[in-house]
């Protein structure tokens, strides 16, 4: 059988929103590592990490009203296309205590309502205070009046190793709320494409479908990870499941908590590839290591700091990346304004930039529907920009100009073949660089058109009579 990935609720949660405790989360020194000695020692309960994490663990369910067609003909005499409720349900942790909580956002994504359950069976509705598709995570809050819930701290130390004893806590298949154990498995997990930001904690704690939002906490009962995906032939857990790390969770909940409606991140504004045994031999190195510039972006932040094609990127702020996925990743949680060091390796030296976090240059909210009688109708089109492809999880050196992002089903644009993803060039001979170009060149009345697209990197001309 084909292995697949399957989406699962996980958690995060925010030191700086719960209450103080003793937790390695609030910075006490770090207790030395010891393997069980004796059969005594492996007789050791877990029972009071679980007492003091379990209480913030909550259930998400969700629901969403979807019309459902069947026949076109028989949807005149019955009023339309059938409606359908579609349910959700994921876990979640509590992250302040007056009712602030982290889950998936794949638990509650185009919900018409959303329910949050409590340890102690209570019931509440849930506002979405932020949802970020590109990271799976969103922020709900409940209204508990002037009452203090139980809530978890999120881990700051940041110094995960693999072997580390781990809880996974939430409500797999909807039974109930469940604890698993297991460990570390891997670290830095990325190209899984699971989200835009693919850097994960792997772990084999059983992680099942109901787990979703639900917290992999460590030894001291602080969340390190939100559980959002398996690995698995059956659809249930196999022993490799996949945490968000407690870092992107925590950029989340502040950006909620400050306010905000969408997450903003820094671009550093470079394309790169993992260097690989062949390349490293090319390169002359020892060993395959750091990730290798192919392309920079003018006046982003990259750029600005000095970074030159054909440099290897070692690590950022400290961090060791060595692929793409591991770039975005530290780049991306570092602070607007913020700098960092950024090592590098050109010409055979090691040498260290200085590069500061700056959002992607452009528009992120451009784009429109193309109407009337062409080719186009129905495709949605904006002039690609580093910001607007950040927004949209789009790569941006894939080319420059106006790119269809969404394709109407029912349009003209979906029936001569348009897909997302292509680029614009002419429309009956006319160069386009805009969306003002497009509009233009479709609001003639013509019975014959002629389209140019560049589709992965090919060129590609059509005629149409209409």
């Amino acid at each position: 059988m084909r292995a697949y990935k399957v989406l699962i609720p996980a958690l995060v949660v925010l030191a700086g929103c719960s209450p103080s405790h003793d937790s390695q989360a609030q910075g006490l020194p770090e207790p030395a590592r010891v393997a069980p000695s004796s059969a005594v020692a492996m007789k050791q309960s877990f029972a009071p990490v679980v007492k003091k994490a379990a209480p913030a663990v909550v259930n998400v369910s969700s629901r969403r009203t979807v019309r459902q067609r069947v026949d076109p003909f028989w949807e005149m005499f019955s009023g339309g296309p059938r409606a359908r409720v579609q349910q959700s349900l994921g876990s979640g942790a509590i992250v302040r205590a007056d009712g602030v909580i982290i889950t998936n956002n794949h638990n509650i994504e185009g919900a018409d309502e959303v329910m949050v359950q409590l340890a102690d069976r209570r019931e509440f509705p849930a506002k979405v205070l932020l949802a970020d598709p590109r990271a799976d995570l969103a922020v709900l809050k409940i209204d508990v009046g002037n009452e203090k819930l139980p809530t978890i701290a999120i881990d700051v130390r940041e110094d995960l190793q693999v072997g580390d004893l781990v809880l996974a806590i939430g409500n797999p298949f909807g039974v109930g709320q469940t604890v698993t154990n297991g460990i570390v498995s891997a670290t830095a997990r990325s190209n899984l494409g699971i989200t835009d930001f693919g850097f994960f904690i792997q772990t084999d704690a059983a992680i099942n479908p109901g787990n979703s939002g639900g917290p992999l906490v460590d030894m001291d009962g602080d969340l390190i990870g939100v559980n959002t995906a398996i690995l698995s032939r059956s659809g249930q857990s196999s022993g490799v499941g996949f945490a968000i790390p407690a870092s992107m969770a925590r950029q989340i909940v502040t950006a909620a908590l400050g306010g905000e409606t969408a997450v903003v991140r820094p671009w550093l504004g470079a394309r790169g590839q993992a260097v690989t045994s062949d390349v490293a031999h090319s390169l002359g190195l020892d060993v395959p290591r750091g990730v290798l510039v192919a392309d920079v972006w003018p006046g982003a932040a990259a750029d600005r700091a000095g970074l030159r094609q054909g440099d290897i990127i070692l690590t950022i702020g400290g961090e060791p990346v060595n692929d793409e996925g591991a770039v975005t990743y530290f780049f991306g949680n570092l602070r607007l304004g913020e700098s960092a060091p950024l090592t590098v390796l050109r010409n055979g030296r090691e040498q260290t930039l200085n590069v500061r976090a700056e959002k992607a240059p452009g528009r992120a909210d451009g784009g429109k529907t193309i109407q009337g009688r062409n080719p186009l109708q129905g495709a949605f089109v904006a002039e690609l920009t580093p910001a607007l492809a950040d927004a949209k999880g789009v790569d941006p050196f894939v080319g420059r100009g106006v790119v269809v992002l969404q394709v109407a089903p029912d349009g003209l644009a979906a029936r001569v073949g348009l897909r997302p993803g292509d680029f614009i060039r002419a429309v009956n001979g006319k160069q386009v660089r805009n969306e003002a170009d497009v509009a233009q060149a479709t609001a003639q009345n013509a019975r014959r058109w002629q389209i140019t697209i560049e589709r992965g990197g090919q060129t590609i001309t059509s005629s149409f009579n209409l």
